[in-house]
């Protein structure tokens, strides 16, 4: 097979029962895609073959189908086309390098503490996301979870901590009219209610992704059996032990933390994906400082940007561009950022701390968490220097967003900053039209 439609195909990245997946060139939007090809299963009422009915694996198809262009976040695999009518059908998606959490489950292969807690903390928002939309998705594992390779400054790829949730083929719309497929998922990551075909909400997913969670610190699944009667019997009825017995060296935060997402109940298990993802941020800061590690976590740096009043209008999406763009940095009270006359490029928003604007030696201004300064380099470029001296009172954190890389944002992104830069401007001019009139 050369071409499926518009598309060049490259070469087969992965195959399963039900559908093959091809690395392809898309000419119009000049870029690698993957595109899953659904496997003709056995007709309905077939006998043999071991394989699921066209019937039903059609509506998993038409599920995922359904979801192009909808979920564009950064930690969902995205999809860009589908075409049902097509022998065989095919959906593109986006190409992501890299391999699947899969690996990481085994023993001899676990992730750092840290980088387990930042990758389930992505999951979250993603999924928060997608609920939102109205989506669930019903069959997390390790498998569908994507650790992306990213590129470094010599051309080559390695793997960090960024991951997209994939294969949306057994999600369910709240929203449906039509009755859902009810037994999917793999059994292994099951929710009790998703077992015993409860009415299903987020929660379920939550159920799911702590199962991930568990066997990426531990190695092992929580609940196990002979076979998949045993296993479900067992996620409905029996306890897991904490993972800290099998892995003695795991904070008893994170014992806390997944043993609340595994919770039978959904009174107690976590009733939000804001609140699971809470947890997993604060244990990721006291794993920090355990280690002693002076980094910034994405998972902090996306917390810190929703508690600014600065990013009070950015959408989730839009937060976590300007995770990727900005540079973040722990500073020392008594330290300079800006200085009067330097070169200007770009502008700071003060996430921790505070600093003070001088000119010669006279104070004017104190900027604390959430104000930003030296966003005229921004505004107006052309003026090219500092017009005065910045320096930390306190010991800061400070996100330093260079001209160069609001260039590369999305329209939708700069419009924030350009609509948050506009208000912070309306009320220096009433504050200064109040100061002038003594009103």
């Amino acid at each position: 097979m050369d071409l499926l439609g518009k598309y060049r195909i490259l070469r087969l990245l992965g195959e399963g029962a039900t559908s093959k997946v091809f690395l392809a060139h898309d000419p119009f939007g000049n870029r690698e895609v993957a595109i899953k090809i659904v496997a003709r299963g056995v007709r309905d009422g077939e006998e043999g073959g071991g394989g699921k009915s066209e019937r039903f694996q059609k509506k998993f198809f038409v599920a995922e189908a359904s979801l192009a262009g909808k979920l564009t976040h950064p930690h969902i695999v995205q999809i860009f086309d589908a075409v049902a009518e097509a022998d065989p059908a095919y959906i593109v998606m986006e190409y992501v390098r890299g391999g699947t959490l899969e690996r990481h489950t085994q023993p001899e292969h676990l992730l750092p503490v840290g980088d387990v807690l930042e990758m389930i903390f992505k999951c979250t928002r993603a999924l928060d996301f997608a609920w939102r939309l109205g989506v669930i998705h019903r069959d997390l594992k390790p498998a569908n979870i994507m650790r992306v390779e990213e590129p470094r400054t010599d051309g080559h790829h390695q793997p960090g901590t960024n991951v997209k949730v994939s294969d949306f083929g057994a999600a369910m719309s709240i929203s449906a009219s039509e009755t859902q497929v009810s037994g999917v998922g793999s059994p292994a990551y099951m929710s009790p209610q998703q077992i015993k075909e409860h009415p299903l909400n987020h929660q379920t997913d939550i159920f799911s992704l702590g199962v991930v969670m568990y066997q990426l610190l531990t190695g092992q699944l929580p609940f196990q059996g002979s076979n998949n009667y045993s296993m479900m019997y067992q996620i409905t009825h029996a306890e897991p032990v904490p993972p800290s017995e099998l892995r003695p060296d795991l904070p008893p935060a994170l014992d806390a933390i997944v043993m609340r997402a595994l919770q039978k109940s959904l009174d107690d298990r976590y009733p939000t994906w804001d609140a699971f993802s809470f947890d997993l941020a604060d244990a990721f800061r006291s794993e920090s400082l355990r280690d002693q590690d002076s980094r910034i976590a994405d998972s902090e740096k996306f917390n810190s940007l929703r508690g600014l009043s600065f990013f009070g209008e950015f959408s989730d999406v839009e937060l976590w561009e300007v995770v990727r763009l900005a540079e973040w940095h722990r500073v020392a009270a008594g330290q300079p950022l800006l200085r009067e006359g330097d070169a200007g490029d770009g502008f700071f928003i003060i996430a921790e701390g505070e600093v003070k604007v001088t000119k010669g030696r006279k104070l004017l201004n104190v900027l604390s968490a959430g104000e930003c300064v030296g966003e005229m380099a921004y505004l107006t470029p052309e003026r090219g220097t500092r017009g005065a001296d910045v320096s930390t009172m306190s010991d800061a954190v400070v996100i330093h967003l260079a001209n160069s890389a609001l260039a590369r944002a999305s329209e939708a992104c700069r419009h924030r900053f350009d609509r948050a830069f506009l208000r912070i401007l309306v009320e220096r001019l009433a504050l200064a039209n109040q100061r002038l009139t003594g009103v």
